[in-house]
């Protein structure tokens, strides 16, 4: 009984370890999920909205849209989305945002719609940091506002803390990617395999803009716990607006009545 109870551990145990090896090796491929199809502003009804291509430090090539500004005084967005589809799927969000007259830079993140090279953490935060500037060098950086959605919450966070923008929104946020692995994989050491982490935790107490949390009650990807609990790192929270509905991403009215309110409050440069 000895030796077979011996066996019969050693056995559990190979397996967990072989799917703990399988994990790590396709992590990335359940993290990710791109659309690489050419993108078209005008097709999805934003004839205004220009691509351009960026040239990253690290020498890929990101694809970018852009309306400028109508008039120097009003708030440009710097757009950074989810880990899914590609920025044609977030058109409403970006007609909505623009609609005022407002300047806009979305980005596509690597290996997303046109852009070049695959799909990591650091690859994103480069990314972002090549639309900040390209951005800021356009408009007045003091009217500049990041939006995170989503695994675009973390870069988000990430950029804000390292740049001095007009203000910060996060449109269903997190405090790392490694906490919401934790909660669908219990039985894997998620902290120790994962590799893309997006600990906007860390980078939430070094913010000095103003920050504004947007979240669905029962979000079935980004669980509230996780953006309540990043709450109180901020130096400069808004009040957090928590939709009554069971959704990813709070809906388009939702989301442009509160960045209309949001900008509203921001200094006027």
């Amino acid at each position: 009984m000895t030796r077979k109870l011996f066996y019969a551990l050693g056995g559990g145990a190979a397996i967990y370890l072989v799917l703990c090896g399988l994990m790590f090796a396709f992590q990335r491929s359940l993290q990710y999920f791109p659309d690489q199809a050419p993108m078209d502003p005008a097709a999805v009804g934003l004839p205004s909205i220009m691509a351009e291509t960026l040239a990253t430090p690290d020498g890929e090539r990101l694809v970018v849209w852009w309306s400028p500004p109508t008039d120097p005084g009003k708030p440009s967005f710097l757009y950074l989305h989810g880990n899914g589809a590609n920025l044609m799927a977030r058109a409403p969000h970006l007609r909505r945002l623009i609609a005022d007259g407002n300047g806009l830079l979305a980005v596509s993140w690597r290996g997303y719609g046109g852009s070049t090279g695959a799909s990591t953490e650091a690859g994103f935060l480069v990314d972002a940091q090549t639309a900040y500037a390209a951005l800021a060098a356009r408009v007045d950086p003091a009217r500049l506002v990041i939006v995170g959605e989503s695994i675009g919450t973390g870069i988000a966070a990430r950029l804000a803390a390292e740049t001095r923008p007009a203000g910060l929104i996060l449109d269903s946020s997190f405090t790392s990617t490694a906490d919401i692995a934790a909660t669908l994989y219990p039985w894997l050491p998620v902290r120790l395999l994962m590799l893309d982490q997006f600990r906007a935790d860390l980078a939430a107490p070094n913010i000095e803009a103003p920050v504004l949390q947007l979240h669905c009650r029962d979000d079935p990807v980004t669980p509230l716990a996780l953006a309540a609990s990043l709450q109180p790192l901020f130096r400069n929270a808004r009040p957090m607006i928590i939709v009554e509905d069971r959704c990813h991403t709070v809906p388009l009215d939702d989301f442009d009545a509160a960045v209309r309110a949001f900008v509203a409050q921001l200094p006027s440069g």
